[in-house]
């Protein structure tokens, strides 16, 4: 994975990547979009109904799309061009949202339309992952990536807070036009930005005489390559490995109460562990090639095992110390998505990054809704722990799996 001429690799020359430039603005300007999007909805929705519980039932209609517009989707970043793709995606959104802030649109079409806002992601970010892979070479790539999610744990955070402000300061119509106007912008740095290149799937068809490309073959080659090949299927397992230490999102709340604090506390404790990531991203970006692949496995179990203490209920300090390491320690993700970008052929590489990035958001909200039920019958400190626990344990397979397919 080093660069060839065997130096390190420096940010600027990522930063100065010309293609990688229009990639970060483009991506930024979407979750920015994607997070107001939400906020401007939930807003409309309580404006209009009164009720936390529609507005909390509609503000998670946004996550479920992902579960099917990811294996469906992602694989026409394979079968088009994928700036193309790109930029299409921008400007569907572009148009749906801009449809969303019609005055007195009823409010099941405003949901249907965000839901489809949602569903564009997928294609929009498996055309993206495949193309920073190809517009970026040897370590460069690597660091490219760990920019990138550190660019996603920011904007996340800056579209939630710059969202209610535009939506108080505005107006719910005029926040989303807004909204509409970052997937434009979008589109327009996409097609200027990024260089064109043949469909990936096309190409090799071409070459090779492959079949013609289909949904459901692009599903099933995609389900073949990730669950038949070894290598892949290690990956994907410590990557879902965050089931388990993303639960400290969902049981903030009453652990704060639990060991005594207030609401005050709550923003400290779910800002510890995104801020973790982000210093831990940079850093094992940074780290050896050689060096960082070998810990990819001992930091996954260390993302888990530190929530083990959680379990005497420390404080407040020392709980966001903790909670810090472990977002700290799963930096270790930017390792294991590089490393699955590689092994997966190109032509396929959209339709594999959807499956995975499925299996991700799934494992994720599973472990938070499974880990609020359990909450209910015991403390949130115990299941915190528990959840820890199991973590360690699914780490533990899936690195020795790992190790065992690199060494036959």
């Amino acid at each position: 994975m080093a660069e060839a001429g065997g130096g390190p690799v420096r940010l600027r020359a990522v930063l100065a990547n010309r293609e990688f430039q229009a990639l970060f603005a483009a991506q930024l300007l979407s979750v920015v979009g994607d997070q107001l999007a939400r906020v401007a909805l939930s807003v409309l929705v309580y404006q209009r109904t009164a009720s936390a519980g529609w507005t909390a039932v509609t503000y998670g209609l946004t996550y479920l799309p992902d579960l099917v517009s990811g294996p469906l989707l992602s694989g026409l970043a394979d079968r088009y061009p994928r700036r193309a793709v790109m930029v299409a995606t921008d400007l569907a959104r572009a148009a749906l949202v801009g449809v969303m802030a019609v005055p007195d649109l009823p409010l099941w079409v405003a949901a249907v339309l965000l839901v489809l806002v949602q569903a564009l992601g997928a294609p929009h970010g498996a055309a993206r992952g495949a193309t920073l892979a190809a517009a970026l070479t040897g370590d460069r790539y690597v660091l490219g990536v760990a920019v990138q999610d550190v660019v996603v744990q920011s904007s996340q955070v800056l579209g939630f807070a710059t969202g209610g402000l535009v939506v108080a300061g505005l107006g719910v119509g005029e926040g989303l036009l807004l909204d509409a106007g970052t997937f434009l912008v979008s589109a327009v740095l996409v097609r200027l930005g990024v260089r064109a290149r043949p469909a990936a799937h096309l190409a090799t068809a071409t070459s090779t005489g492959a079949a013609a490309w289909s949904w459901w073959n692009s599903l099933r080659t995609g389900l073949r390559l990730v669950l038949g090949d070894r290598r892949l299927r290690a990956l994907l397992g410590l990557a879902c490995v965050a089931g388990c230490y993303v639960v400290v999102e969902g049981l903030a709340v009453p652990y704060a109460d639990e060991i005594g604090e207030g609401t005050a506390a709550v923003g400290l404790l779910l800002a510890a562990n995104p801020a973790g990531t982000v210093v831990g991203t940079v850093l094992v970006a940074r780290l050896d090639p050689r060096l960082r692949v070998r810990l990819m496995g001992p930091l996954a179990v260390a993302a888990c095992a530190v929530l083990l203490l959680c379990a005497a209920r420390p404080g407040l300090v020392l709980t966001v110390v903790l909670w810090a390491l472990s977002g700290a320690a799963s930096g270790y993700h930017v390792v294991a998505r590089t490393l699955f970008v590689r092994l997966v052929p190109d032509e396929h590489r959209g339709q594999c990054l959807g499956l995975a990035a499925t299996a991700l958001r799934t494992a994720q909200g599973g472990g938070i809704v499974l880990a609020g039920l359990a909450a209910t019958a015991t403390s949130a400190a115990f299941v915190i722990a528990a959840a820890g626990g199991l973590g360690v344990l699914g780490a533990l397979l899936a690195t020795s799996a790992w190790r065992r397919a690199n060494s036959s």
